[in-house]
């Protein structure tokens, strides 16, 4: 296999805003000294996203300013264990799922020791005053407001490397996988209503994703840059991950690091945890996808999507990769019903598997086989929890081949995995923590330790009347002829009755022309070395997108339209689109 030309950076360059963005700990404070001069007294707030190094930014930028008053605002929070206390029922025993929390971030702070800081700040006669650290904007409004983000892919990063827990706990050497929980069940869904007011309202926003690398722009750039993004196809920054089931095709087609030992899930389209990238003039700025959602819904989402979702990003595209790998663990997703009333999500991910490649022979696991008997089947699966014996799945499971450009459609209560030998564009609803492992084929993870498994919530969401006539007529290759041109076809594969994401697949050799509908359109080219999209009005600068990479178009964009490229020319091209169905 050789390498593609596939963006493992891809930018949105905003215009005209090149002098409101300054660059390094040392043009940052002259930045503010400048706007701070001649003030008898100022609150400046300095409120941060957990993850964000406050060490750093103290000595580097807070110290630097000749503050009268320095308040870091974590000293009003609780303590770990009055956290733990308020959190456990969110948190649960469970090592993978919680519930999730619908708190307040001010119920994370002592009421009394946020008024004490309140009083500091009253008596405080003149002079600069800072109030920094997650939450500081709970202390004063600020004079003068800097939100620090953090793109949750780098939180996890310094999760994983040891230099961080969770906001408030001192558990750095804690399993991963509880760690991950808390913040995804409580932090990220806590931290993100606080700041989202804030993100309206700010003087500038702070990147200090790179170590002393420091990126700030003002309030219009980081809004001119989000609004950007409404206005043009883009995609967010993918990231990749190794798992014990991983393969090598994303690591030699996407030039990934060779050290790594597999690459399990590629992330191209998850804007809850992705970054965005906005090139200001010389700058680059790493922001968390997930603002241009919470503060741009209704272009980006459609009136339609955005009444039915709020500020969620609905559809996720990502790669599961088993080429020279393994099966992923045997596994269903919740049924609607049982994640709202169980975990607190109002959704729950249908999805699809669109095979991208395939080894000769590859399968993948879908349904139950018919006249086996369910109960006999989660016996098996018990004894095999137990250790006893390997889950018998030839004799309860339907093993289907796949080929390259399948695609099999998965709703909610359906029993799957992909076999080895492929590589899944997964195609799904977001909420993407909700697997209900029911067998891993025996193995540990890459941390030396069992993977979790839930059968007991499994066994309460299949749907035992997929079987395999059911499956076959249903799920497998439901394509459907939907129009044709010069140069071009267009067909739907997926949607099941039970799903609100649509799939439709164009082949073209020339230009094709789409339309958002009035909703969000994700779209990967699945064939072909590269594309051009572009507005027939002109609307938005051409945009290049190559294989296997995946781009957003925005609702409000309307009518846009696919080319090849002098480049592929003479190959033969295809993209699959997904959108909500009204």
């Amino acid at each position: 296999m050789t390498n593609i030309a596939y963006d493992k950076f891809p930018e949105i360059v905003v215009p005209h805003c090149d002098d409101s963005v300054w660059q390094g700990w040392s043009a940052v404070t002259d930045a503010l000294t400048a706007r701070l001069a001649g003030r008898q007294k100022t609150v400046l707030v300095i409120d941060c996203y957990p993850g964000v190094r406050l060490d750093e930014m103290r000595a580097a930028l807070v110290s630097s300013l000749n503050a009268t008053l320095m308040l870091n605002a974590e000293t009003a929070r609780h303590d770990a264990e009055d956290l733990h206390h308020l959190l456990a029922r969110n948190l649960t025993d469970d090592r993978v799922f919680g519930v999730l929390s619908c708190h307040q971030l001010s119920e994370f702070f002592v009421a009394d020791k946020l008024a004490a800081l309140r009083q500091q700040i009253a008596a405080c006669p003149q002079g600069l005053i800072i109030v920094y650290g997650p939450g500081a904007a709970l202390v004063h409004p600020g004079d003068i407001l800097i939100y620090a983000d953090m793109p949750r892919w780098e939180i996890q990063q310094r999760m994983r490397s040891g230099e961080m827990g969770n906001w408030g706990a001192d558990n750095q050497d804690e399993d991963m996988l509880r760690r991950y929980k808390r913040a995804f069940f409580v932090e990220w869904r806590v931290f993100d209503r606080h700041k989202t007011p804030l993100l309206k309202r700010l003087d500038y926003l702070l990147d200090t994703t790179v170590a002393n690398e420091p990126v700030m722009i003002d309030g219009e750039a980081f809004h001119a840059g989000l609004r950007q993004a409404t206005r043009q196809p883009f995609r967010v920054v993918p990231f990749f991950d190794p798992g014990v089931w991983g393969g090598q095709w994303m690591k030699e087609k996407f030039d990934l690091d060779p050290g790594a030992p597999n690459y399990a899930w590629g992330f191209d389209c998850v804007p809850e945890e992705n970054s965005l990238l906005l090139r200001y003039g010389n700058a680059r700025l790493e922001i968390p996808a997930q603002d241009l959602v919470l503060l741009y819904p209704r272009p980006l989402l459609g009136e339609k999507v955005h009444a039915r979702f709020g500020a969620e990003f609905p559809i996720r595209f990502d790669f599961l990769d088993t080429m020279g790998g393994q099966n992923l663990s045997f596994q269903v997703h919740p049924l609607t019903e049982y994640i709202q009333q169980q975990f607190g999500m109002h959704y729950t991910q249908d999805e699809s598997y669109y095979i991208l490649d395939a080894e000769p022979g590859a399968t993948v696991y879908l349904g139950r086989r018919t006249k086996s008997d369910p109960q006999a089947l989660l016996r098996d699966l018990h004894a095999a929890q137990r250790g006893e014996k390997a889950f018998d799945d030839a004799r309860f499971v339907n093993r289907i081949a796949a080929s390259k450009h399948d695609h099999f459609l998965i709703p909610a209560g359906t029993m799957h995995c992909s076999g080895a030998g492929t590589v899944v564009l997964e195609i799904s609803a977001t909420p993407y923590i909700f697997t209900f492992k029911l067998w891993d084929w025996g193995r540990l993870g890459l941390d030396g330790l069992p993977r979790p498994v839930h059968l007991e919530h499994g066994a309460q969401v299949i749907d035992w009347e997929r079987d395999t006539q059911w499956v076959m007529d249903n799920l497998v290759n439901r394509i459907e002829p939907l129009a044709d041109g010069d140069g071009w076809r267009e067909e739907r594969t997926g949607l099941h009755e039970r799903e609100f994401i649509e799939t439709r697949r164009h082949w073209f050799t020339a230009p094709v022309t789409h339309d958002t509908c009035g909703g969000v359109n994700v779209l990967n080219l699945i064939e072909g070395s590269e594309a051009k999209v572009d507005s027939p009005t002109g609307a938005f600068e051409p945009f290049i997108v190559h294989y296997a990479e995946t781009f957003i178009v925005p609702a409000g964009i309307g009518e846009y339209r696919i080319s090849p490229t002098a480049h592929s020319a003479s190959e033969q091209l295809a993209t699959i689109k997904a959108s909500v169905r009204a």
